[in-house]
């Protein structure tokens, strides 16, 4: 495993909207807010927030969330790997205890957002597929859609507890594995990086 998650305090990257340095210095904090997530999905945000929430009462359980959080920042572990910052958006380099992260596989993550069975590995995923096949369904996903879940009790709730394997990291790689934090507080930022909007690169 790498070192970093051994360490007291590891080094995450986050991309957020620049109108969250408002929020900083009028709070002094910064925290993901429903109306920021709504604004920033747009027309599938009830689809996306429907998997956030999920996500957000499963997270609870490793890492209690504070009071008056909505949402939590996601963060990447790597600045390789890390979303660089685009017009409107900066970066925040942050030092994070290690208590406060909650790890999870971003290629998992997938799989809940696609509305799909994780399979604990490639005997298992042929194994479900199987058994997909003998009872004549031809995909997973309508387990799960508003409109179809109510007909499949039994395969919906199969798919969402294979979903808690998000949080089961199987190889430490830094372009799958992920982080989230609660919120993001003043003392944790050692680091801002902003777009360069003439050379369209980023910049510290």
């Amino acid at each position: 495993m790498d070192n970093n998650i051994k360490s007291e305090k590891v080094r995450l990257w986050t991309r957020q909207d620049i109108r969250s340095l408002d929020q900083l210095k009028e709070e002094g904090i910064i925290r993901i807010k429903e109306e920021y997530l709504k604004e920033k999905f747009e027309d599938i945000s009830d689809y996306i927030l429907e998997l956030y929430r999920w996500f957000n009462i499963k997270a609870d359980k490793i890492i209690p969330k504070p009071k008056g959080v909505e949402f939590p920042v996601w963060c990447s572990i790597s600045e390789e790997n890390m979303l660089r910052p685009i017009p409107d958006t900066i970066v925040y380099v942050l030092e994070v205890d290690r208590s406060e992260i909650i790890y999870f596989d971003g290629s998992k993550w997938d799989y809940v957002l696609n509305h799909l069975y994780i399979p604990k590995d490639k005997e298992d995923e042929e194994a479900y597929n199987k058994k997909l096949e003998e009872k004549g369904f031809k995909h997973g996903f309508s387990f799960i859609d508003k409109k179809t879940r109510h007909f499949y009790p039994t395969e919906r709730k199969i798919v969402m507890n294979s979903w808690m394997r998000v949080f089961e990291i199987d190889e430490w790689n830094i372009f799958k594995v992920q982080a989230n934090i609660w919120q993001i507080k003043k003392d944790m930022i050692k680091d801002i990086i902003y777009y360069d909007e003439e050379s369209r690169l980023y910049n510290k």
